[in-house]
């Protein structure tokens, strides 16, 4: 903690409360600090009846990454972006695939805002994604890089939880360029047992988000959890009523991490995830098995390929340089420019 409370800053969104007791209101799980109090994400802490963000400038993980690996397949496609990650996590998903640092206390390293800006200029990077662990919860800090990446230029990638709360959501919105939102399941109980939180405050981050700029969804399939096929038809059904039947939704397939052995998915699970998103949404893309029919983006005019993958490549060259169908001219939202 000493080492925390010395570069430690002021954070926003808390309350304070008499005897030097003070309540976080970051995300919607409000922890009430007591004075050297650590919130349930180890990034807030009460100094002194202040919270403050015990992480700002601290860096676990940073490189240059495909957009795709966000995964962002309508955004910048076949681009490269600059990527950070800090540590914690205001969930605890016992299958987190990123424990190391989620649910860990790793080794970081300072970067401040001018240069997590300045790495975003470099290598053909469009910008800066914030990722590998919940970026919400170091709010200050990428509010503040945020900001530098736009003064220079960039655009910034949120990829979340979608765990926080709507006023600070707000605030941070008009700086972000697309986002990730990852909807675990359309089921409270899941999230209650397996995570440690509720669904509400994720679907209302989603239908705020993809109102205002480039949204993209993923949900990692785990078996005999999420994937039931009523479900699932409710999560595709949400969707497209609170997001629009064009957001691009990527369902991933789960395998043994952190705290949790079950089997892992299978490509057959997550084509039957897929063709029952499918009804429903126009862009669905399967990830981390290969499943033939579902990585390539299609155009919903004409039905031809507008942007072909294998892996984390993108060959474009069925797309024009607007994004637009080079067959038809039509627009599959995808996003090249601005």
């Amino acid at each position: 903690m000493n080492a925390m409370a010395e570069e430690a800053v002021g954070a926003k969104y808390f309350e304070a409360y008499p005897d030097r007791e003070a309540r976080c209101r970051l995300c919607p799980r409000g922890c009430f600090l007591k004075p050297g109090g650590v919130g349930f994400c180890g990034a807030r802490f009460n100094r002194n009846g202040a919270v403050v963000a015990a992480t700002f400038g601290r860096v676990s993980s940073a490189g240059l990454d495909p957009v795709e690996k966000k995964p962002l397949y309508h955004f910048f496609p076949g681009r490269s972006v600059f990527s950070i990650g800090g540590a914690g996590c205001n969930l605890k998903c016992v299958f987190c695939q990123n424990s190391a640092i989620s649910q860990a206390s790793p080794p970081t390293a300072r970067m401040s805002p001018a240069e997590v800006a300045a790495a975003g200029r470099d290598g053909g990077s469009i910008g800066v994604a914030y990722t590998y662990n919940e970026p919400a919860i170091a709010f200050e800090y990428v509010l503040e890089c945020a900001k530098a990446v736009r003064r220079a230029g960039g655009r910034n990638i949120l990829v979340t939880n979608g765990y926080i709360n709507p006023d600070p959501l707000d605030d941070l919105l008009p700086w972000i360029d697309a986002l990730n939102i990852d909807i675990k399941a359309f089921n409270n109980d899941f999230y209650r047992r397996l995570c440690g939180g509720s669904l509400e405050p994720v679907l209302a981050t989603a239908k705020t988000a993809a109102a205002r700029t480039h949204v993209e969804l993923t949900t990692l399939i785990i078996p005999d959890e999420n994937d039931a096929i009523p479900e699932l038809n409710d999560l595709a059904a949400w969707i497209a009523d609170a997001c629009g039947r064009r957001v691009p939704c990527h369902l991933t397939a789960y395998h043994p991490s952190y705290q949790c052995r079950k089997a892992a998915a299978t490509a057959a699970h997550l084509r039957n995830a897929g063709r029952i998103f499918r009804t429903r949404l126009q862009y669905v893309y399967l990830g981390n098995l290969p499943v033939p029919d579902f990585s390539d983006t299609v155009c919903r005019e004409c039905g031809e390929t507008v942007i072909a993958r294998s892996g984390f490549r993108a060959d474009l060259s069925g797309m024009k340089p607007d994004g637009s169908c080079a067959a038809c001219g039509a627009d599959n939202n995808i996003r090249t420019a601005g």
